[in-house]
């Protein structure tokens, strides 16, 4: 999209040989506008055709745009006010997406205009983060109503704060500026951050994976929810299409379960390995992944092996890949400690940004605590990231 955006001609400026690209803030605002465009548009048909396939009727096409506009605007960090209370809860999934498609934007500008200067690079990503906050602030005037209200500050910065980081990343990466700011840095600061994208993966993955078993293993519990929702095979496939989109929020909650404190659905409900309170949850099929009764299942206790296993990860891959120049043993175990503090920060962040609340009363507070999950996250895999990292780095010494 970027490099046909850029190779369109421009008139009334020319080179001598043949009309130019666009300018590069005409360029990065055109690319900002794209992704917000496509995006909606595929989340309006995708609710447009479930709602469509209802037997019952469904929502109108209006309100099916208006349901996907919402989507949108919380997947930013927005907030919806509801007669039952605030909804603050990012769909991640639909999150990442956006953050994938604004970061090509910023590596394709890059590329289109060959950007190595700061402050290019700068004006690119100022310029497109502005347009993408701009629409967002465009679509809550039209997505308002007296039934539901929309945050105004807290989804702005919300999607200031994903269009800045989104694209510059992908700004700063295509265009060298990460690769010399990291050169400056001390040469273990590579294999340490290394260390803790893979331990993160890792953790992300094997709580993804504890969700899939637990929904599975209660396979009846989701099809009797999802059939008491009415709707027939369009009503299953679009709250099957919303436990996607929330899938990766549970994930990060089981991760809270992983590493002890736990994770809450309403104030009256949370899981941990400590006991089991149970209340009532929204009708959402993939909350048959909670425990049935009030006994903590053998899964939860089987998830305690997350936290390490990540810090094993993180260790090996600091290990292998530390330098002769970096240091020994001794340097890997340090800088093993080093990637499971900063693997315990990253938790806490994704813990803090997955969760939010549902409404006032039971639900206002959904997800885990993200500072305890921090702190114990970073003591269970600093141990285990130092101890492989050191190994690994002595193994490969000989």
């Amino acid at each position: 999209m970027v490099s046909l955006l850029a190779r369109l001609p421009w008139r009334g400026r020319d080179d001598g040989n043949g009309p130019r690209s666009l300018p590069l803030p005409w360029l990065a605002a055109a690319a900002s506008a794209a992704v917000t465009a496509a995006g909606l548009v595929g989340l309006v048909l995708a609710v447009v055709v479930v709602q469509t396939l209802d037997p019952s009727g469904g929502l109108p096409v209006t309100g099916s745009v208006a349901l996907a506009g919402r989507l949108w605007l919380l997947a930013q960090g927005g907030r919806l006010d509801l007669a039952s209370g605030p909804v603050v809860l990012a769909p991640l999934l639909l999150t990442l997406g956006i953050a994938w498609g604004l970061a090509r934007v910023g590596r394709g500008i890059v590329r289109a205009h060959d950007l190595t200067g700061a402050r290019d690079a700068a004006l690119s990503t100022g310029v497109a983060a502005g347009v993408h906050v701009v629409l967002v602030i465009a679509l809550v005037l039209p997505l308002a109503s007296p039934d539901v209200g929309v945050g105004l500050l807290r989804t702005t910065a919300g999607a200031l704060v994903l269009g800045l980081l989104a694209v510059g990343w992908g700004v700063a990466r295509e265009s060298g500026q990460l690769d010399a700011a990291l050169d400056r840095l001390p040469g273990a600061t590579r294999p340490m951050l290394r260390g803790v994208l893979a331990g993160v993966l890792t953790a992300l993955a094997l709580c993804t994976l504890i969700v899939g078993i637990a929904v599975a293993a209660d396979a009846p519990g989701y099809a009797a929810v999802s059939g008491s929702l009415g709707g027939a095979g369009a009503g299953a496939v679009g709250l099957l299409g919303l436990g996607v989109l929330l899938l990766p929020n549970a994930a990060v909650a089981v991760l809270g379960l992983a590493a002890g404190p736990g994770f809450l659905v309403g104030t009256g409900t949370l899981v941990s390995v400590h006991g089991v309170t149970l209340s009532p949850v929204p009708a959402l099929p993939l909350l048959a992944a909670l425990p049935d009764t009030q006994a903590v299942p053998l899964l939860a206790f089987v998830s305690q092996v997350v936290p390490a296993l990540a810090g094993l990860v993180a260790g090996m891959t600091i290990g292998r890949w530390l330098t002769d120049e970096d240091g020994g043993s001794v340097v890997a175990g340090l800088t093993g400690i080093v990637a499971g503090v900063v693997l315990g920060v990253v938790s806490g962040v994704l813990v803090w940004i997955a969760g939010g609340s549902l409404g006032d009363g039971a639900l206002s507070e959904v997800g885990a605590p993200a500072l305890a999950t921090a702190i114990a996250v970073a003591a269970q895999s600093g141990i285990a990231a130092a101890l492989a990292a050191a190994v690994t780095r002595w193994r490969a010494l000989g």
